[in-house]
């Protein structure tokens, strides 16, 4: 697939192995592993690196597979509210690192072009978000006072 601002083709991924089972080496009960999440993410992880910590250091594939539900929506379940959505949240903070890199390097045009690239996907992706419910109709993205937005 081409890439949305380039004239260029991407490099092919690595791919998760289709599975429709939890494998026979995964010792942890679907319970378990729910405390777990939420014990990850009262700890101030993301829900990337949740995913990434019970991979690595607990041995288990997938959250999903194991207790058929996502993490957030295991965070949903044991009554843990995510203001802004994880991807959206990681636009923000890139929009805010290059906006301070363009306070101190005024002539940079690049970057400048850079991040109104950024900034027209965060509107489209709140776009997604506010039609499809997660978040409120008035939510809007104003790099004023996103730096507030993101704090947790």
């Amino acid at each position: 697939m081409a890439r949305m601002y380039a004239r260029r083709k991407g490099k092919s991924g690595s791919k998760k192995p289709y599975r429709k089972e939890v494998p026979e080496w995964v010792n942890m009960t679907p319970q378990e592993v729910e405390e777990m999440v939420v014990q990850l993410y009262n700890q101030g992880y993301s829900t990337s690196m949740i995913g990434m910590i019970m991979r690595d250091k607990y041995g288990i594939p997938s959250i999903r597979l194991l207790t058929g539900k996502k993490v957030s929506k295991i965070l949903e379940d044991h009554g843990i509210t995510i203001k802004v959505p994880e991807d959206l949240e990681n636009l923000i903070i890139k929009a805010l690192r290059l906006r301070k890199h363009l306070a101190n390097n005024k002539k940079d045009l690049h970057n400048r072009r850079a991040l109104s690239l950024i900034e027209s996907k965060i509107r489209r992706l709140v776009k997604y978000y506010r039609r499809e419910g997660v978040l409120p109709e008035d939510w809007t993205y104003k790099p004023e006072t996103a730096e507030m937005l993101i704090s947790r």
